[in-house]
């Protein structure tokens, strides 16, 4: 029950207590009134005494009689045999010298009296509760429910909701509360929405600065290549060239991530043959860490960069935290080519298994190797795209599982 409604329930009790009081007080009042009056005129007649005996009485709006103590026994008689007569005694010198009787016309009078004060306090108890109900009508449409919308709308824009505005009444006393706790509403949603254009601003900041370095990287990549083949291999153009790949994923990974975020990243399913992804394991092996090995003949369905961004992720996960040989196989599970990617090093641990492939996950035996952990993320983001799907367990060592849709 809310306030306002115990407040004017309080005040409807208490009109019903005046009632029944102011009742109980005029049935009663008839007697008190007629005795009052009659004490007013024996008063009167002893001050002016012996008038009364030549019929000089006080005027008055009861129904009253003087009756001298010298009157006949039967009258006497009468007047004392009469219930609903009321009687006052009038003294001269300590001697009563008479009544002063009111008949029972006088307590009709007086109850007719009663009658008319009674329906004017009715009236004026109505007036009352009519006045209060209006009252009550006013307290609410200015106050309790003005209050009541700003009560719902600090509760929607607490919760987030900047999109509805206040609706406006400049009658009541908050008129210009209400406008101004709108225009709090119309900053707050200006400062979301330029928040907004803000993180916007700095993904594509981010996504322009990594194509751009894309390309000088490309660049290492393509001047390594061909200094090995005038030269021969060497350790350093080994490391350049390795170098530079990580630094190349780094960057795609950057780049992936960002647009991802910006609901920018598409995926071009197209056809890839076995051949294809056979090239792209080995492209990614520059250490040359992969046994040989062989792939069954298929087609199958995929994005041949993402698919390459998602073999160079595994391979370059195996070189940095396994470091050892790695054994690729493949086949076939109804209509999906199940290529199979497995290092022999410590793998992690059962707990941290299952959120590998969570976005900024690196698990603990990370160290204080560089990594943004989204590689895995970003892997198992592309082959959902794509219709497959990629799991990771141990088995002496770390083996990951891709489905591609055949």
């Amino acid at each position: 029950m809310s306030w306002s409604t115990r407040w004017l329930l309080l005040i409807l009790a208490i009109i019903v207590l005046i009632a029944c009081g102011l009742i109980a007080w005029t049935m009663t009042l008839d007697h008190e009134l007629d005795r009052v009056e009659l004490n007013r005129i024996a008063r009167t007649v002893e001050a002016d005494w012996p008038g009364a005996l030549h019929g000089q009485l006080p005027e008055s709006q009861l129904s009253y009689s003087f009756v001298g103590s010298s009157a006949e026994d039967d009258q006497l008689t009468h007047i004392y045999s009469t219930h609903q007569d009321v009687r006052i005694n009038v003294y001269i010198d300590g001697s009563m010298v008479g009544m002063i009787v009111a008949s029972s016309a006088a307590a009709e009078q007086l109850g007719a009296m009663r009658v008319q004060l009674f329906v004017a306090f009715l009236a004026l108890l109505a007036l009352l509760i009519i006045g209060t109900g209006f009252y009550a009508l006013y307290v609410y449409r200015t106050i309790l429910r003005p209050f009541r919308k700003l009560e719902s709308f600090a509760a929607r824009v607490a919760s987030g909701d900047l999109s509805l505005s206040l609706e406006m009444d400049r009658e009541n006393r908050f008129g210009a509360f209400s406008e101004s706790f709108d225009l709090m509403r119309e900053q707050l949603a200006l400062a979301r929405e330029n928040e907004r254009q803000a993180n916007i601003s700095k993904k594509e900041l981010v996504a322009s600065l990594s194509h751009d370095i894309k390309t000088p990287v490309a660049s290492i990549k393509v001047i390594t290549e061909l200094h090995q083949a005038k030269h021969g291999t060497t350790s350093e153009m080994t490391a350049i060239a390795g170098k530079a790949d990580q630094v190349d994923l780094l960057i795609s990974n950057m780049f992936t991530a960002t647009l991802e975020e910006l609901q920018q990243l598409e995926i071009s399913v197209g056809e890839v043959t076995s051949t294809d992804l056979r090239d792209y394991i080995r492209t990614s092996d520059y250490q040359q860490r992969i046994c040989p090995f062989t792939l069954p003949e298929c087609v199958i369905a995929a994005d041949k960069l993402r698919l390459q961004q998602v073999i160079d992720n595994i391979i370059g996960n195996s070189y940095k935290y396994a470091g050892t040989g790695i054994k690729v196989s493949g086949s076939f599970d109804d209509s999906f080519l199940i290529l199979t990617i497995h290092d022999f090093g410590p793998g992690v641990s059962p707990e941290e298994l299952p959120l590998l492939c969570e976005k900024y996950y690196r698990a603990s035996n990370a160290g204080n190797k560089s990594g943004a952990g989204l590689g895995l993320y970003l892997s198992h983001y592309f082959l959902t795209k794509m219709g497959g799907s990629l799991t990771v367990e141990n088995d002496d060592g770390l083996r990951v599982t891709l489905r591609l849709k055949i």
